[in-house]
Order: C-alpha cells, then sequence, then structure tokens
C-alpha cells in the first residue's frame, strides 16, 4: 500500500498506516517541528523493519545526537518527509519530489491519499474565536491542493479527515464545493461519517469526520467503510496515567527504569506501551505559580466529592482570593480535570500548548496539568514516540493529531479494501 500523507502534522493518522506495512512517498508538512518528528519516527520505522531499533533506543537515552539517528535509518537526506506550505507556488516542487521518491523506491503509483488541511478555519471553536476574520482565512480552501494531490496522482482511493465542523462551516457552502470538486476530479465519496476516538481504542471523545474516496470505475459498488470497533469499556482513564511518576510542575522525569508499575493489559492492547519497553521520555509539565494550584486543587475536589465541574463564579464565592479576572461568566468552562474514573476524557486540543487549565491532572498530590507524555498516552501515542521541538510545539502537535489506534483501525481496513480493487 503505497501512501501519500498531506497536512501531516506530527502523523498519527500515518502512524495508523506504519501499523498497516504501508511505503510512503512524501510527508508533506508546513510546522518545522512536526516534520523533524516525522523524521524520526520514519527512523524509528526504518529501523525496527531492519532489526536495528537499539540504535533508536540509544536516541531515546541521548546517547546519539538526532542527525546521526536520521543518518543511520536513512532519513537524513531523504524526502519521505517534505517540509513546505502546500500552495500554489510550491505544488510544483512538492509534486516533482513526490515523483523523484517514487522512482527512488522502485514505485508505480500512489494507491492512497490521506490528510486533511488545518481544521481551526473549520472547527466552532475556531470559528467561535475568529470570528469575522474566519470567512477571510486563506485555510478555508486548501481542500483545493488536496483534490489537485488527487488529479495528479490518481490514487485508487483517499482518506480526508478534519473537525465535525467542516459540514456547517461557511453555512455548509465549503463542504458542498469540497463534493464539488471531488466529483470533477474522479472521484465518488459516501456520505461521510462523524467518529468518534473511543470506539477505535483510544481512551478519549474525541470526534472527526472522515470522508472515504474511491476512483471512479464503471459497475463499481460504493458502501462506506465499516471500520473494525475495538470494546475499552472495562477500561478506565487512570488506567493511562496509573504506572507514570510522581511529578512536580516544570519537572521532567526521563530515562530507563522510572515508570513505577509494570504496564497494564490497556497500555499493552492499545500499543502504548510493549511488555518489556522501559524508557520514558518527555515525562514533563510545564509550571504552574501557587494560585493556578490552588485552583486546581479546587477543581479536583469538586470532582471528586461532587462530581461537577469547577465553576469560576462559584470560586469568586468560595475563594475569592484566587479569582484574577472580574468577568466570571466569561471563564466559567476554563478549567476541567482529566476524569480518571471515566471511560474517556474529553478532547485533547492544540490550546494546550497555551496553558494546562483544561487538563488538570487528577491527582491531588500533584496539582499540575498533564505532561507531554500524558496527554500524548490520552491520544494512544506510543511511548516510544518521540515528539520533536519545544514542550509548546509538542503539546500542539499532540492536540492536533489523529489518535494512532484510530488511524490503526481506518489503515487496516482501507488496505484490506485497496487489495481487492
Amino acid at each position: 500500500m503505497v501512501v501519500l500523507d498531506l497536512f501531516s502534522g506530527a502523523g498519527g493518522l500515518s502512524e495508523g498506516f506504519f501499523r498497516a506495512n504501508a511505503t510512503f512517498v512524501g510527508h508533506v508538512e508546513l510546522d518545522p517541528y512536526a516534520c523533524k518528528t516525522l523524521k524520526t519516527r520514519t527512523a524509528y520505522w526504518n529501523l525496527k523493519k531492519q532489526g536495528k531499533l537499539n540504535i533508536y533506543y540509544d536516541y531515546l537515552l541521548k546517547k546519539i545526537s538526532t542527525e546521526t539517528l536520521w543518518d543511520k535509518a536513512n532519513v537524513l537526506h531523504s524526502d519521505d518527509v517534505i517540509n513546505k506550505e502546500i500552495s500554489e507556488s510550491t505544488f510544483p516542487e512538492i509534486t516533482s519530489r513526490i515523483k523523484a521518491n517514487l522512482k527512488h523506491k522502485n514505485l508505480q503509483h500512489v494507491d492512497v491519499i490521506i490528510g486533511g488541511p488545518p481544521c481551526q478555519a473549520y472547527s466552532i471553536i475556531g470559528r467561535a474565536r475568529m470570528k469575522e476574520s474566519v470567512s477571510a482565512d486563506p485555510r478555508n480552501f486548501l481542500y483545493q491542493y488536496y483534490v489537485k494531490f488527487l488529479t495528479t496522482f490518481k490514487p485508487k482511493m483517499f482518506i480526508f479527515e478534519n473537525v465535525p465542523g467542516l459540514k456547517s462551516a461557511g453555512n455548509g457552502q465549503y463542504f458542498k464545493d469540497l463534493k464539488t470538486a471531488i466529483d470533477k476530479a474522479g472521484y465518488h465519496i459516501e456520505d461521510p461519517r462523524e467518529l468518534i476516538a473511543s470506539d477505535f481504542g483510544v481512551l478519549q471523545n474525541r470526534k472527526r469526520i472522515i470522508i472515504v474516496g474511491w476512483k471512479k470505475k464503471k459497475n463499481m459498488q460504493y458502501q462506506y467503510p465499516n471500520f473494525e470497533k475495538i470494546d475499552t469499556s472495562k477500561y478506565l482513564v487512570n488506567d493511562l496515567l496509573k504506572d507514570l511518576p510522581l511529578l512536580e510542575p516544570g519537572a521532567k522525569i526521563e530515562g530507563k527504569n522510572k515508570y513505577i508499575q509494570n504496564t497494564n493489559s490497556y497500555l499493552i492492547q492499545a500499543n502504548i506501551r510493549e511488555k518489556n519497553f522501559n524508557i520514558l521520555t518527555q515525562h514533563e509539565t510545564r509550571p504552574h505559580n501557587e494560585r493556578d494550584r490552588e485552583i486546581y486543587k479546587e477543581a479536583i475536589l469538586d470532582w471528586n466529592l461532587y462530581k461537577k465541574r469547577l465553576c469560576y463564579k462559584e470560586l469568586a464565592s468560595k475563594r475569592p482570593e484566587l479569582i484574577t479576572h472580574k468577568n466570571t461568566e466569561s471563564f466559567r468552562n476554563r478549567f476541567n480535570v482529566i476524569k480518571a474514573d471515566e471511560r474517556a476524557s474529553h478532547t485533547i486540543l492544540a490550546h494546550m500548548a497555551m496553558d494546562g487549565h483544561y487538563y488538570i491532572h487528577p491527582d491531588i498530590q500533584q496539582l499540575r496539568s498533564l505532561s507531554i507524555r500524558e496527554a500524548a498516552r490520552l491520544q494512544s501515542f506510543p511511548d516510544d514516540f518521540y515528539f520533536e521541538g519545544p514542550r509548546t510545539a509538542a503539546f500542539r502537535q499532540i492536540g492536533n493529531a489523529v489518535p494512532p489506534k484510530m488511524g490503526e483501525q481506518i489503515a487496516k481496513t482501507i488496505k484490506e479494501l485497496i487489495d481487492n480493487l
């Protein structure tokens, strides 16, 4: 299965396709830190196929540099990752590099194109934040380049993923235009489905629109794929967190033998931490001032004692010394605890790069927001997945990603469909 990955981000969706034994001829992404992450993950898969994961583990343990890892894994000078903005001016160069990569890998064609343009202009939250400027946002029209890649490489199928708000953005006109463009390009789509990550082995209530497209063929019977679901009803969010060491705000714990418990059945089932894996990385959290930590304590107590979310207005009456905003109505949803005793957390968003108030760790002993590794686990990223760049860049990459476990279920089904075309 030969795959081209557009608007790749850190590679959550492509991780699922890697697990389905896909061969990539390009990941195209604007964010330089996400591109470095993609290169490092490509290095992981290359070394795994060669039986040389000890080199990758040396990198996780900081024994070798990033460049040394990339060099040993044959990604330092490859075009598997293309750090370019997709635009009218860059399209010829990007397509030329992908075609050269196809030739270099002795491949004839692309089977599947995957990915989805940045979703800020389509998401309901993004629209609320951007207000009038949303209609002029050029990201509304990036789907046109996605379609242009379809007409250039003519894959058998494609996967276009985005936020549920895609269907309602611009009063539905963007989605209508997208469907028209796809049809003119020679592809058929069934009505897209809204999929929820918790149906696919992820302990998170994350929703995504998944559009599946086929290259039109005579007498072809189209049916939206039946993606296999995974039952996680016997697990709780705490199963994701309890083997990780306690952490102070602004601290970091990394290295061998740092886990405080053996792995568990959920972590193994979700491909997060294998039985013999014992290298902890990026268990790092942001610093917090004492006022915020006191607010976190109140938020955790409200949930533990009353199963309710902290109300900023009530906090103003109970602990007025903690209030920093006069307009208590505007900040009523600002603080949220990860519910350790529920089957799925609320959605992990890229906004966590700005502050951690919406992602408070449930342990009242720690009084902090989630670490990079904890956030990655809630997205079902494996513990051996390394995010390049500073802490804020890592959080942004995690929040923007498709959960790999969800991507894996999609990839398995698409591979079966491709094999039968």
